[in-house]
């Protein structure tokens, strides 16, 4: 075993002894608008969070919380915006050019 293994054994070891890190932070998830739908349309995300939302249909979207508390802006085809949710942030979310599209966020709270 070289040592560079050896230490990183060690780290690894002395994580675990302590409960690993104190938390995950904040993370990326992809939701992507096509065939005028969003995919996925429930989405588990935490306080911090960052959605990346990506337009492959043809025609420009929106996401857009049903509060008004966050938005993407008008997306064009090929277009993304990244939205990092606020800590009221709405749950529920539509595109404004199309209502009937729909989705859902389950938000948990930041720790």
């Amino acid at each position: 075993m070289t040592l560079r293994v050896a230490a990183a054994c060690a780290a690894l070891v002395g994580l675990a002894l302590q409960g690993g890190p104190a938390t995950a932070g904040p993370k990326t998830v992809e939701v992507t608008i096509e065939h005028l739908a969003f995919s996925p349309s429930n989405v588990a995300v935490t306080t911090g969070d960052t959605i990346v939302f990506v337009n492959k249909d043809i025609v420009p979207h929106t996401a857009t919380a049903t509060d008004d508390s966050w938005t993407t802006g008008e997306l064009a085809n090929g277009a993304s915006a990244r939205v990092t949710l606020p800590e009221k942030a709405g749950a529920d979310f539509f595109c404004k050019f199309h209502p009937v599209m729909k989705g859902h966020l389950t938000i948990a709270p930041s720790k």
